[in-house]
């Protein structure tokens, strides 16, 4: 069966929208460049999210101290050794708000990623409040030589969460914030955590039809981990009782209900996050990879005869 994205795979997979973007395998090189976020620094609050520690995701060649050009020549002869195939490649500005800054210093970094050689594109992390025209307008310019990607953190669609989260915006933040680069004809994604505490099963099925309607290019999702070093430790261990964490197998079915409501057109980057052991409290899913939880994802959509966006309703 071809289904409406062009292929066998009953998903929009990352790797196909890449093959056929590029014609040939890109791989993202992360970078830590030293930012901050505005409920880091006290302009909004002060902790972060509850759930974020970004070095239980960050790669060991990502040292903020380094140059970004450094950290992206590490982080290609890494890949080199792991992903042979890998010949074009991806500044991944991950850590924090990577455009929450002047525009002088953004455009500076950006610019010296764009020259490493190899690189052909940027994706950007970033929160939905800390996105400007002026900021838009850089992006819209590089955006007319490279691939250039904003990823927002949305975490969640519901305010109540978001508050409860300590996420310092709305959801109705995040929706502008994406139709205003939308505006600029700039490539977007979204990430959003499943799990967080006050939201039930079925509230986070019932969000596909909301996630379908943005103007997005790309999603990604994350399984709820505990991380060490954040405010939800200590929550988890005053009041276990308030998270309903997933199993492996409860969330791989739980994605294939949400797949069948969501958007066809949006290409999936990732169904779930892998923070290595050291950096949980809980004991997680144990060594299953990243890897087995697509196979068995794809596997269980095929079995059951859907895909993505079988019960969309646009």
């Amino acid at each position: 069966m071809t289904y409406p994205w062009g292929d066998s795979r009953p998903y929009n997979s990352y790797n196909r929208y890449f093959r056929e973007k590029f014609g040939s395998r890109v791989q993202k090189v992360t970078i830590d460049a030293g930012f901050t976020c505005p409920n880091r620094d006290g302009t909004k609050g002060t902790g972060g999210c509850h759930f974020c520690n970004n070095d239980g995701f960050n790669p060991s060649y990502c040292r903020p101290e380094m140059p970004v050009s450094r950290q992206i020549e590490e982080g290609i002869s890494f890949h080199r050794w792991r992903y042979k195939r890998a010949v074009s490649y991806l500044a991944y500005f991950q850590a924090y708000s990577n455009t929450y800054g002047d525009t002088g210093k953004l455009e500076r970094l950006y610019r010296e990623a764009l020259a490493c050689p190899g690189v052909m594109g940027l994706v950007i992390g970033t929160r939905p409040d800390c996105i400007s025209r002026e900021v838009l307008e850089l992006l819209r310019e590089l955006s007319e030589k490279a691939y250039i990607h904003v990823e927002f953190g949305i975490e969640s669609v519901y305010d109540e969460t978001l508050a409860l989260v300590n996420r310092g915006h709305d959801f109705a933040t995040a929706r502008s914030a994406l139709e205003a680069a939308a505006s600029f004809q700039l490539s977007t994604g979204a990430h959003f955590i499943f799990g967080l505490p006050g939201e039930t099963r079925q509230m986070m099925v019932d969000s596909a039809s909301v996630i379908s309607r943005l103007p997005l290019q790309t999603v990604k999702f994350h399984q709820l981990q505990i991380l060490k070093g954040t405010r939800f430790e200590q929550m988890y261990q005053d009041h276990p009782e308030s998270f309903q964490l997933f199993g492996y197998e409860e969330y791989t079915d739980f994605i294939i209900r949400f797949l069948e409501r969501l958007n066809p057109a949006f290409v999936v980057e990732r169904f779930a996050g892998e923070a290595p052991p050291r950096y949980q409290v809980t004991p997680g899913w144990g060594m299953v990879r990243n890897e087995t939880v697509v196979a068995r994802i794809e596997k269980g959509l095929l079995e059951r005869n859907t895909w993505q966006g079988k019960l969309w309703k646009p």
